[in-house]
């Protein structure tokens, strides 16, 4: 494709959609009276809110918040009265794509129930009327993360592969390319959007010159753009992203046997002393550091790992890849210190848990703890953590009714 020139051409003179219209016949009469007609390659980009309209996706609802709870399947973010959320398609968006602008009082618009159908249905009804090859992207607005504007992007597309893997390609000057694919569908979308414009009423953008890209099959639709959560980053929130840590935190007793990162422990240390602690003020002063009531004893070797284990003969500890030992310093006041201490560990455990690592807490004699570690008799072990990546995937906890846990006053 390098090298290769296209244009983009709006499609003019497109009547208000309504319930039950052909798409193909107005796209048609609009491509004829514009004298653009179709060509064989020709790829077009279809605004979704006219496929909506004519597949009765304008619905009531005097309350859009409502509307968005039934179309989203998983909140990802939220900020005020603004939502991102994952919508029944997969796609990550803003108010799951239910538009309440240019759309009758008291009512919404909807996303078409499976837009890549649209795209299929659409392509080869303007196979049949024009007779040549053509592909067909349903495009919709979505915001990005980190960068301002909004820009068009496909949700549903047709005879035109969305993705384009350039993986195991090389560049010009002879390197591999190991991670590159571009989203085609998606770039084609925004080219569409900037002929049409967002309040020009103009729906549709042919795209012309780039008929390689169009294919004979309707292939797999938008889904290879679909990232999995499970691969996705940043699929979360700040506020959305504790709690899910908090829900996924799951007691494990069997491991894999990879080694854990001690880079990775560290940072969950760091999160560990964050905690409050009776030593910390609001604004606490650089001479108060390293006063706080706990420590933590990381037993990274092999070595000292196993012979710890085993002289405290506990199965979960002989099997675990890393082995942390929580301790308060008994100096500190004694009540606030051990209560400080447990939510210092409930950060560790947490940040574990964000850091893909399973964990036990289990109990074991103090004094032999102290012993076998060679440690000061101001530190009071409170008993092992056990870590490493699970054996196998834990379920995530499901969200408990705070009710019976609650007195007020």
């Amino acid at each position: 494709m390098a090298g290769a020139g296209y244009a983009v051409h709006a499609v003019a003179g497109m009547p208000e959609v309504g319930p039950g219209d052909d798409i193909a016949a107005l796209i048609d009469a609009a491509l004829t009276g514009s004298g653009l007609g179709l060509r064989d390659g020709d790829i077009l980009c279809v605004t979704s809110k006219i496929l909506s309209k004519a597949e009765g996706r304008l619905v009531r609802a005097d309350d859009r918040e409502a509307a968005i709870d039934a179309e989203m399947v998983r909140l990802v973010a939220r900020r005020g009265p603004t939502r991102i959320v994952q919508t029944r398609h997969g796609f990550v968006m803003a108010a799951a794509g239910v538009d309440a602008s240019n759309t009758p009082a008291g009512t919404v618009l909807l996303l078409p129930v499976d837009p890549d159908r649209s795209a299929r249905e659409l392509a080869s009804a303007l196979r049949t009327r024009f007779g040549v090859v053509v592909g067909v992207i349903v495009t919709d607005t979505f915001g990005r993360p980190w960068r301002e504007g909004q820009t068009d992007v496909a949700i549903g597309c047709a005879y035109i592969d969305a993705l384009v893997d350039y993986r195991g390609a090389t560049d010009a000057f002879g390197n591999e390319l190991q991670v590159t694919a571009a989203a085609i569908v998606d770039e084609l979308a925004g080219a569409g959007e900037v002929v049409k414009g967002k309040a020009d009423g103009v729906p549709v953008a042919v795209i012309r010159g780039l008929a390689e890209l169009v294919s004979a099959e309707p292939g797999q639709g938008v889904r290879p753009l679909i990232r999995s959560a499970e691969n996705d980053m940043f699929s979360l929130g700040t506020s959305e992203a504790m709690r899910e840590a908090v829900l996924r935190r799951r007691e494990t007793d069997t491991f894999a046997s990879e080694a854990v990162s001690g880079d990775a422990v560290r940072r969950a240390v760091a999160a560990a002393v964050t905690a409050p602690s009776p030593s910390r003020s609001p604004s606490p002063s650089p001479s108060a550091e390293g006063s706080e009531p706990w420590r933590f004893v990381l037993l990274e070797s092999e070595t000292a790992r196993k012979a710890f284990a085993n002289a405290l003969a506990v199965p979960v500890l002989e099997r675990a890849p890393y082995l942390v030992v929580p301790c308060r310093v008994s100096e500190a006041d004694t009540e606030f210190a051990i209560a400080s201490l447990g939510a210092a560990v409930e950060n560790f455990l947490v940040a574990l848990s964000a850091e893909g690592l399973g964990a036990a807490w289990v109990s074991a004699d103090s004094a032999a703890i102290r012993n076998l570690l060679e440690l000061s008799p101001e530190w009071q072990p409170l008993g092992v953590i056990a870590l490493g990546k699970p054996a196998e995937t834990l379920p995530q906890q499901p969200p408990r009714d705070p009710g019976p846990f609650i007195t007020v006053r």
